[in-house]
């Protein structure tokens, strides 16, 4: 059996790695504000600090940390160039919806980029170029009918079959202008302000009800109530399901690995290509005046296959293609696809009158959650936005019209839903479990999901997930349960560790 030495680098983000903990306090008594702001990453921060400015009083509940779920383990690539997406958005949207999003993208990276000099944010923020590829030379009428595209779209975007890959590239579209930074520093950078402008911000604060009305009223799982006028659920995957977007949303893991590499030797540019189950390539500033690689890829539906085999390959790639040192860090990353591919940015459901959403942001969320955050803002002051009704969550046109992607999702969760029940397990009983490895199995006639650590000592949950009853799988590579119906994450004993579930998963005996 391989074991859990043999994976490359440290089990952590580098995000998270370079940057202090938090420690904002718990919310331990019933507030109001004026908007409530449920979830302290990218999009959640950057709205609460866009209405905080505008002179909002604002409050944000977070569930863990600041900036230490999805945002502090992306890519964080800041760009408008996100992958093949113009030439579908013509199709579906025609040219004004594309140049609506270009618009909007593109604002979003120039927002980071101003607020981060307005509040003296140092956060590695670099200009570059964001090149989409293919090694398939088969592929090059689709890559320049997307550079076509992107460019009739407002962006600054050429076909090109040059790059500095350390590979042929026989097509590409290039895009100017992008940026990537360091998105924890920047988003502490945010938080600080928020808190510096009157706003409060609540870790260790998980949000279990909301009452829709005027007020809307949170609640917290220890109790404390929240009363605002507004509410924005900022969660990554809405941890609500009154407005059906489990529907629409499917959920998937990325994961990264990062080492160094001499300047000289490191790409310009960042880099994404669809092949090879996604490589996706960027670098940072290192403080010895190297640069850090940073690759993700190896696509994947939470819950599904080997994540271990995904890491080596990912590393095995890194190291074939660039002349890096040893692995130094190794993540995953988790994200939200819509069914018609575009942000689902606006009021909550076709009732709602002062709940919003941000959700769906397909890989890109560094500039969606910029995006979302001077979205929702002007909706809440009265100044809506003129891309506001491209990321309406109420379009049901749109949905119908991507009938088929809807229905493939759907049959996918339907599979692990139905299909999972009628597996039997790789094991038969929790003493085949072996050290650091983890099963579901059935105990007494039901499902029970059990790890045994290192010291043989076993930790068993309910396997089923307290979202909506699919059940679980074993990461190894993460030692996390994961839901492969809504990509919700459980810890060994349970924990919620990724929404939209917000229960943890209960004690079994074993």
């Amino acid at each position: 059996m391989t074991t859990r030495a043999e994976l490359p680098g440290t089990a952590e983000s580098y995000w998270m790695a370079t940057t202090p903990g938090t420690r904002w306090p718990t919310l331990d008594t019933d507030t109001t504000a004026d908007v409530v702001v449920i979830g302290a990453g990218m999009a959640g921060l950057s709205t609460a600090w866009e209405l905080t400015r505008a002179g909002r009083n604002v409050v944000v509940l977070e569930a863990d940390r600041v900036a230490a779920g999805v945002s502090g383990y992306t890519t964080a690539k800041l760009t408008a160039a996100h992958s093949l997406v113009y030439g579908r958005l013509r199709r579906t949207r025609g040219k004004d919806g594309a140049r609506q999003y270009a618009h909007s993208q593109q604002t979003a990276v120039e927002r980071v980029a101003s607020v981060a000099v307005e509040l003296g944010i140092d956060c590695d923020f670099e200009r570059s170029s964001a090149l989409t590829f293919t090694t398939d030379p088969r592929q090059r009428a689709v890559f320049e009918a997307e550079a076509e595209a992107a460019a009739e779209a407002g962006l600054d975007a050429a076909f090109v079959t040059e790059t500095d890959l350390p590979f042929p590239v026989p097509a590409a579209v290039h895009v100017t202008h992008q940026a990537q930074f360091h998105p924890r520093k920047y988003l502490l950078g945010l938080a600080d302000d928020i808190t510096a402008r009157g706003g409060a911000i609540h870790e260790r604060t998980r949000v279990t009800g909301l009452s829709e009305g005027s007020p809307c009223t949170v609640t917290t799982e220890r109790g404390m109530t929240i009363t605002a006028k507004d509410v924005v659920v900022a969660t990554h995957y809405p941890v609500f399901d009154r407005a059906l977007h489990f529907a629409r949303l499917s959920p998937r893991r990325e994961l990264v690995v990062a080492a160094s590499l001499p300047a000289s030797e490191a790409p310009e540019h960042m880099y994404i290509t669809d092949d090879m189950g996604k490589r996706s390539v960027r670098t940072a500033p290192l403080d010895d005046g190297r640069r850090l690689l940073i690759v993700t890829g190896e696509s994947f539906t939470p819950g599904t296959g080997d994540s271990r085999e995904r890491f080596l390959r990912l590393d095995g790639w890194m190291h074939e293609h660039f002349p890096v040192g040893d692995t130094e860090y190794r993540w995953a990353a988790q994200d939200n696809d819509v069914s018609d591919g575009v942000p689902l940015v606006g009021p909550f459901h076709p009732g709602a009158r002062h709940v919003y959403v941000a959700t769906g942001f397909g890989g890109w969320g560094m500039s969606g959650g910029a995006m979302a955050g001077q979205l929702l803002a002007s909706t809440l002051t009265g100044a809506e936005a003129e891309w506001a009704g491209l990321y309406d969550p109420r379009r049901l046109w749109s949905t119908l019209r991507e009938g088929t992607a809807l229905l493939k999702q759907q049959a996918e969760v339907t599979r692990h839903f139905v299909g999972d029940r009628l597996k039997t397990t790789h094991v038969d009983s929790v003493a085949e479990i072996a050290p650091g490895s983890g099963a579901v199995v059935r105990v007494q006639g039901s499902r029970c999901a059990v790890y045994r650590d290192m010291d043989g000592m076993a930790h068993a949950v309910s396997a089923r997930c307290t979202h909506l009853g699919c059940l679980v799988a074993f990461n190894e590579a993460e030692t996390a349960w994961e839901c492969p119906c809504h990509g919700s994450r459980f810890g060994i004993n349970g924990e919620v560790l990724h929404g939209p579930a917000l229960r943890p998963l209960p004690p079994r005996s074993v």
